[in-house]
């Protein structure tokens, strides 16, 4: 999708020249596209402990960290669990707040893993977000050694199971 099309996707209702009629009319030319039984899709879903789902979301977060405040170990780290799981990179954008901290992004073919620190206190917040065949656990031996943190907490979800 280019980048644009977010945008013009966005736009809501019909312009103002077009009438209540025709507005009617391309409302009425939807199509109701039938849902494909799973065993003959390709859409990369995940399957964790049996069930189907659109991906894995890891919730991570670490206690006494160190290193949170340096954006090249980020950067480094990020692409190291990215490799770890199997995934695909696409672009990793990294903001580093003054006087201290970064939050950023390495977003994947198969979703994101998303960083936020608070090297004060030691702290990080992460979303290890994945679907199709990687493997958003192979990240936290990664998180771990590389932040020295003293506490992982991992919860899991698992997203799209309905669909």
């Amino acid at each position: 999708m280019r980048q644009g099309a977010l945008l013009r996707s966005a736009k809501v209702g019909a312009p103002k020249a077009l009438g209540a009629a025709t507005v009617a009319r391309k409302k009425a030319s939807v199509t109701v596209v039938a849902p494909v039984p799973a065993e003959d899709r390709d859409d990369h879903f995940a399957v964790r402990k049996g069930v189907r789902c659109a991906g894995v979301h890891l919730i991570v977060d670490l206690h006494g960290a160190s290193g949170l405040d340096d954006i090249d170990l980020i950067d480094a780290t990020l692409r190291r669990c990215v490799d770890a799981a199997g995934a695909t990179l696409l672009h990793i954008h990294l903001h580093h707040f003054q006087p201290n901290g970064v939050s950023g992004v390495a977003v994947l073919a198969e979703s994101h893993i998303s960083i936020h620190t608070w090297p004060e206190v030691g702290y990080a917040a992460l979303d290890v977000f994945m679907c199709g065949k990687a493997n958003p656990d192979a990240c936290i031996p990664v998180l771990r050694d590389a932040f020295k943190a003293r506490r992982v907490e991992v919860d899991e979800v698992l997203r799209g199971k309905d669909a």
